[in-house]
């Protein structure tokens, strides 16, 4: 499917869609009443007979289509889930390294949460993230962590637990732009409208 459908306001997404199946309709029904004679008659014998099978069929592409559309939402809805979870840990734990450290690392994930809002949703809308870099901000986080001194037991596990949310923060990012690359396969859409 095209970007300007997906882009359209859902009720005039929904006046195209309907539109089109319409036109269908009409042109099909169109080409039926054209035909005369035998050819008609035979035509309505076998449509009476097919009539609820392909009803079927087409209720289940629907079905089946509409349950990979939802699976991946779900997943799409967990994952982001999941990053903002991991970031909100990073910041907890940050204030466990008071003064600048903290004040770093706070800046850290506001300029990665700036970063995926402003430049990364905008090209998982158009499928183009890639998966082959890491975010600055994220990489500069866990290096300042890694190099932070403790002092106590209390600093070493926050140390660590910032580590790990930071590392589940980078595999939530990636499930969610595998997620945005997944579509309906181009052979589902021919068969569902094929059988429409």
């Amino acid at each position: 499917m095209s970007d300007w459908l997906h882009d359209l306001p859902v009720p005039w997404m929904a006046l195209v869609i309907f539109g089109f199946t319409y036109l269908v309709a009409a042109t099909t029904y169109a080409v039926v009443a054209a035909l005369s004679g035998k050819l008609a008659r035979s035509y309505r014998s076998v449509s009476v007979g097919m009539l609820p099978s392909l009803g079927i069929i087409f209720g289940l592409f629907v079905a089946f289509t509409a349950a990979q559309v939802w699976a991946d939402n779900d997943r799409a809805t967990t994952d982001v889930s999941r990053e903002a979870s991991a970031l909100r840990s990073v910041l907890v734990f940050a204030a466990s390294f008071p003064g600048e450290s903290e004040t770093t690392l706070r800046n850290l994930v506001k300029d990665y949460v700036q970063e995926v809002a402003t430049v990364e949703w905008p090209m998982m809308a158009h499928q183009r993230a890639a998966l082959n870099t890491t975010p600055r901000p994220l990489v500069d986080a866990l290096k300042l962590v890694l190099s932070l001194p403790t002092s106590g037991p209390g600093q070493q596990t926050a140390q660590h637990e910032i580590t790990t949310a930071i590392e589940r923060a980078l595999d939530a990012r990636r499930q969610r732009i595998i997620v945005s690359l997944a579509e309906v396969d181009f052979v589902k859409w021919v068969c569902l409208y094929l059988q429409a």
